[in-house]
């Protein structure tokens, strides 16, 4: 089941990876995330939850932008697979499979990167513009993000 979470994390990661790293911070936080004696505990830090919670309501403002970049291009996508690594890792370390949690993690942030660019350029097809695509991928990662933490 933790591999599964992680994997899902991993996911959110592809589709906001602020979110991911937000929610996660906020799970440590409120103890959602037993990290206090792993290597992940400066997670759950309240200068990390702001510095996680500030990267992600930047990404999610920039990403409402017309400029914003594809999450395909090498930087981007490379970005989303470390942080749903880190994700997944921290997920892992609750149960001692740190490991795991990264692989899982970051094979979550490839899935996730590559089907949610196709959901939103479906959706912003469907809709006929982007922005309600785009806060809709808003709401799924924040809200499956939180769900996912709780889980754990």
């Amino acid at each position: 089941m933790l591999y599964v979470l992680a994997l899902l994390i991993g996911i959110v990661a592809g589709l906001r990876a602020g979110t991911a790293l937000a929610v996660t911070a906020w799970g440590a936080w409120f103890g959602w995330l037993p990290v206090a004696n792993t290597w992940a505990s400066f997670v759950g830090h309240w200068i990390t939850v702001g510095i996680f919670t500030i990267f992600g309501i930047v990404e999610l403002i920039t990403d409402q932008l017309p400029s914003t970049p594809s999450r395909k291009v090498p930087q981007q996508f490379g970005a989303r697979i470390v942080v749903g690594a880190f994700s997944g890792a921290v997920i892992g370390a609750t149960a001692g499979a740190t490991v795991g949690g990264l692989i899982a993690g970051a094979i979550g942030a490839v899935i996730g990167t590559l089907g949610g660019a196709e959901f939103r350029s479906r959706l912003a097809a469907a809709f006929g513009k982007d922005p309600p695509a785009a806060f809709i991928e808003d709401a799924v990662a924040i809200i499956g993000g939180l769900l996912i933490v709780a889980a754990v």
